[in-house]
């Protein structure tokens, strides 16, 4: 009995792990420079990231090049990646804007529609992606945090998780040309 009680603890604490609240994006309202994502993501954009596994490990590095326009409050987000192992991909974003700062977007590998709110120099973009692994696809959980630097520079840092249990990051760098 005592065995089955230690179990349960345990798995109570790993899934009390996976739901412990987080910053809400309202938190960066007063900070500056103002993010709109209709300013920034317009024209061409360049990315460099590294996606780190659970320990931390990059098992990955990449560069995108980003094709971004608007027409009235839908953009379009034209993403190539190349990867340190030599191969591609594309992902075509279609965001629109709701106003009061928020955002969904749509996207071939995207499952269902990202939800996004915006604050201050802060965006937290959150979304399901179907990943290709070994010839299975997961459905993988992404809480993107997003924080403009200045009119060219923004940090991006995506947590990525399934059923509450934390898989690794991505972290971007993107620069505006």
């Amino acid at each position: 009995m005592k065995r089955i009680a230690a179990f349960l603890t345990a798995l109570v604490g790993l899934f009390g792990l996976g739901g412990c609240s987080t910053v809400e994006v309202d938190k960066y309202r007063g900070q500056t420079p103002t993010l709109d994502l209709r300013e920034y993501f317009n024209g061409t954009l360049d990315a460099h990231g590294v996606f780190q596994d659970r320990s931390g490990e990059v098992v990955k590095r990449f560069k995108v090049v980003i094709d971004a326009s608007w027409k009235g409050d839908t953009g379009t987000l034209d993403e190539r990646f190349t990867y340190s192992d030599g191969s591609t991909q594309r992902r075509v974003w279609t965001i629109t804007h709701l106003g009061d700062g928020r955002y969904t977007g749509r996207a071939d590998d995207v499952v269902g529609e990202a939800r996004g709110e915006a604050a201050g120099n802060a965006l937290r973009w959150r979304y399901v992606m179907a990943l290709p692994v070994d010839g299975k696809v997961y459905h993988v959980d992404f809480d993107d945090w997003m924080f403009l630097m200045d009119d060219k520079v923004m940090l991006n840092r995506s947590a990525m998780s399934k059923w509450g249990f934390h898989l690794g990051d991505v972290t971007l760098s993107f620069h505006k040309r």
